[in-house]
Parts: structure tokens; C-alpha cells; sequence
């Protein structure tokens, strides 16, 4: 999954995060996108991306007390919620738990 914009560097991080992952006893899938993940949140901080947050929902995984505010926005956003927009954090919390 190394992709083109990765550094040699990156690449490098990439293998040794999915094969940790691998060792943990993960799925080959989970591990290559832990290690992708991972990577790519880097480049995100250092600037090395067009936006420096993501632009997902968050890891699906993480309690959404965990997630960022963008990422429970993004969620409202597919949940089409109304309102999300003036809502803050613990309201979008809320909305998307009473939608799911």
C-alpha cells in the first residue's frame, strides 16, 4: 500500500508499523491500514498534505468522545443531520447517537 508521494523514509515506517501490527496478531488488511494510517497522519502534521486534519469520521473503532470535533462533523454530515453546523462537540455527540 506505499504510495507515491511517501518518502523512502515513509515507506520504511510503513513496513516496520504493519509488520508490528502483524505481530500483535492482526489481519493483514487491519495491519496495512493501521501502518497506512499512521504514516499518513504524520505527513498531515508536518505539512506534507494539501489539509493538515482529516477529512474521514474518525477511526470507527474510537468512542466518539475520542474523535475530533471535524470528524464527529463529517459523521453528522453523512448522517444528514440538521443543525450540525451551529452544534458544538458534545451536541454532535448526541445527535449522532440518537441517529445511529
Amino acid at each position: 500500500m506505499p504510495q507515491q508521494a511517501w518518502t523512502d523514509k515513509q515507506e520504511r515506517q510503513y513496513e516496520h508499523i504493519k509488520e508490528s501490527a502483524l505481530d500483535r496478531g492482526r489481519t493483514e488488511d487491519k495491519a496495512e491500514e493501521i501502518a497506512a494510517r499512521t504514516v499518513n497522519k504524520q505527513r498531515r502534521q508536518e505539512g506534507q498534505t494539501q489539509n493538515r486534519t482529516t477529512q474521514g469520521t474518525g477511526n470507527p473503532n474510537q468512542a466518539l468522545e475520542e474523535r475530533t470535533k471535524e470528524e464527529l462533523y463529517n459523521r453528522a454530515k453523512e448522517l444528514d443531520i440538521d443543525g450540525r453546523s451551529r452544534m458544538n462537540k458534545r451536541q454532535l455527540i448526541r445527535a449522532i447517537r440518537e441517529r445511529q
